[in-house]
């Protein structure tokens, strides 16, 4: 074994292979920084370049791009509250609310150094647990992943906010979302409303960007300010070696939570989802004083970013020594190991336990190196959250609307985004908490597999007595009760909740609150005409649902008629509402969004974007004319020369160039604006 550790160790560090480990760390952390890009694009993007390439220097371009990513990823989930995948949400609910306070370079700091920790003990947890974990990993049958699914939406459900009953209804709704489209028992579409863009089920990227993008770029386009709301930075030098003292301080918080996420990264399609959240679950209730998280605790951030890095070794193992991807990254991981002669399984243990120890070394690292690079740049990194408001948001809407495209490349995915960002709006004033729909529709599918696998193979209900099964439930009512036990203990101490889901605007909640219980209503009388295996798990969902959207309407509307009271008239009563919630400044932020959409329609996404970034910045910024035009040439640039020319993606096909390119002359490459 040790003999294995060291060869695998003498791989990496060969001249061209430190090369290409290089580039990859440096590939890793550029789309890392870029919201809706993740590790999976930056492999399919590599894979191509490994065809001709020996098997070490292939992985060490693709695993070190991979690591990488997720240290980077911070970056947008700090400075913009933008979660750059589904597994950074947790780390926007105290790493946004630092930069807000000027404390980004403390964020940064803290959040890469606690990536480079989980980094290695998540390698390590690989390298140690590989002969082992094998019993560990088939015990973990459809039961308990259905179980340990719930698990995560019980916590994220439990801790967003100071209402349990609107997290875990806001979870239902993202149930339920993941239900649309064809169902894996029979070819019977749910919820479709005859669309085709649907049927192959609701895109999550743009769902995510939609949800948690588009309102923190308005509240800047709004109130007109930067990110850090004080005009002031922490010291870039000073704050950055606080975050890092922030880490080490909390070392044993850090360590923690890198083995939580490395093993639960092993459970196949599972761990990327919910380790942000049951780490961040575990950060809040083991600390004595938890009064500050989601308004800036440090811990609330080293947590997930520790656990994020740790599940990169984590999920190597079942790939490696399964052949069960339990991602779309690891599934082009697997990909290339086939492509290059490697075929997982025992052999990886075995006669290729070298290259399996090697990828250990890749990913610690990785990890380490990125962290190293990113803290060098942190200074000017940190200086993005002094910009003034209207200037970052054209740019970070154009990379927001170009991550949506990258799934599906269909306008439909632009529109997705877009509506999600209006459900996140309203969902943010009026103090629903957003990750449960989120979590919940990475979930879904997932959940409603293993239920239907489990209910059949066990002929009813009779999983649930089994032992993983049973101890997992307790852990999940021992979450809620918890969580129960500390809302009841802040409201009787009269603190006030800060953070996600900490707006109290009963006349915004009430209508979401009555829209969530039609829709529950309806979906359920719906499911009722499927087939018992195409009806079940969507009936489940809407029963629970439009009950706890009931309880909510009926606190909604004892909180309005208190703030009636306490106002005088409904008339003062609801401007009051509708001034708080900022709905006259809303409509026409998103006048520009749905218009920008219903230009592309016309002209295409090359023209679109830089005129819609030009208008936005004059007539909304207020900014001079040569300052928009310089905004709106680099806009086309990044769309001509990055997404077009290195990304090669399809763009929407427009009607100005159904039109144009029949009598364009074939001297003028037409895409340049097309």
């Amino acid at each position: 074994m040790f003999e294995a550790l060291v060869e695998g160790l003498g791989l990496i560090f060969q001249a061209h292979v430190l090369v290409y480990f290089a580039l990859g760390c440096i590939i890793g952390i550029l789309l890392g920084a870029v919201p809706g890009m993740g590790g999976a694009i930056g492999l399919v993007l590599l894979l191509p370049f490994t065809f001709s390439m020996e098997p070490v220097a292939a992985f060490a371009l693709l695993l070190s791009s991979w690591a990488s990513t997720s240290t980077s990823g911070a970056i947008t989930s700090v400075l913009l509250g933008v979660p750059s995948t589904a597994a950074s949400q947790a780390t926007v609910l105290d790493g946004y609310p630092m930069a807000k306070r000027g404390e980004a370079a403390r964020a940064l700091g803290a959040s890469f150094t606690s990536s480079a920790i989980g980094g290695v003990c998540g390698a390590a947890a690989l390298g140690i647990s590989l002969p082992l974990i094998l019993p560990v990993i088939l015990a973990f049958e459809s039961p308990e992943q259905f179980m340990l699914g719930l698990l995560g939406l019980a916590m994220v459900g439990s801790l967003s906010g100071q209402s349990i009953a609107k997290g875990v209804a806001a979870a239902m709704f993202g149930l339920l979302l993941a239900t649309i489209g064809l169902p894996e028992s029979q070819a019977i579409p749910r919820f479709t409303f005859g669309t085709l863009y649907l049927l192959d089920k609701l895109p999550l990227i743009p769902v995510l960007l939609g949800l948690f993008a588009i309102p923190e770029l308005m509240e800047l386009a709004i109130k007109d300010v930067s990110i850090a709301r004080t005009g002031k930075s922490d010291g870039a030098g000073r704050g950055l070696l606080d975050g890092v003292r922030d880490a080490f301080r909390n070392w044993w918080l850090v360590v923690r939570c890198s083995v939580i996420g490395a093993y639960i990264g092993m459970l196949p399609g599972l761990g990327a989802s919910i380790v942000g959240w049951v780490t961040y679950a575990h950060a809040k209730q083991s600390v004595k004083d938890n009064s500050q998280f989601g308004q800036g605790d440090v811990r609330g951030l080293l947590a997930p970013e520790a656990a994020n890095n740790a599940l990169r070794g984590g999920a190597l193992i079942p790939t490696l020594t399964l052949g069960i991807p339990g991602s779309v990254g690891t599934a082009i991981l697997m990909g290339a190991l086939i492509m290059h002669g490697l075929r997982p399984g025992p052999s990886m243990l075995s006669s290729e336990l070298p290259m399996t120890f090697s990828f250990v070394w890749m990913i610690a690292i990785a990890s380490v190196v990125a962290t190293l690079v990113l803290l060098k740049t942190v200074n000017q990194v940190a200086k993005v959250a002094l910009l003034p408001g209207q200037l970052v948001v054209p740019g970070v809407l154009l990379f927001v609307f170009m991550g949506a495209w990258l799934g599906g490349a269909s306008i439909g995915d632009w529109l997705s985004c877009a509506v999600f960002g209006v459900i996140g709006f309203f969902m943010k004033r009026g103090g629903w908490p957003r990750p449960p729909v989120i979590l919940a529709l990475v979930l879904g599918e997932i959940l409603e597999r293993s239920f239907q696998i489990s209910t059949r193979i066990h002929e009813g209900p009779g999983w649930l007595g089994r032992p993983i099964v049973i101890f997992l439930l307790l852990v999940i009512i021992t979450t809620i009760f918890l969580a129960a036990r500390g809302v009841a203990r802040d409201k009787l101490a009269g603190k006030v909740p800060a953070g996600e889901a900490s707006e109290k605007n009963p006349a915004v909640s009430l209508p979401i609150s009555l829209i969530l219980f039609v829709v529950f209503v309806w979906a359920g009388y719906t499911a009722l005409d499927w087939p018992p295996p195409v009806r079940q798990f969507p009936l489940l969902i809407t029963v629970p649902g439009a009950l706890l959207s009931l309880i909510v309407i009926i606190r909604d509307q004892l909180h309005l008629f208190a703030t009636k009271k306490a106002k005088g008239t409904w008339n003062v009563t609801l401007r009051q509402a509708s001034n708080d919630a900022w709905l006259a400044e809303a409509l026409p932020f998103f006048a520009y969004v749905f218009g920008m959409i219903g230009l592309t329609l016309l002209v295409g996404q090359k023209i679109a974007l830089p005129l819609f970034i030009a208008v936005y910045v004059v007539r909304w910024g207020h900014y001079r004319k040569r300052i928009a035009a310089a905004y709106a040439i680099g806009a086309w640039a990044i769309l001509v020369f990055f997404y077009d020319q290195v990304m090669s993606l399809l763009f929407h096909p427009s009607y100005l160039a159904l039109w144009l390119q029949p009598v364009l002359p074939s001297a003028v490459p037409d895409w340049l604006f097309l």
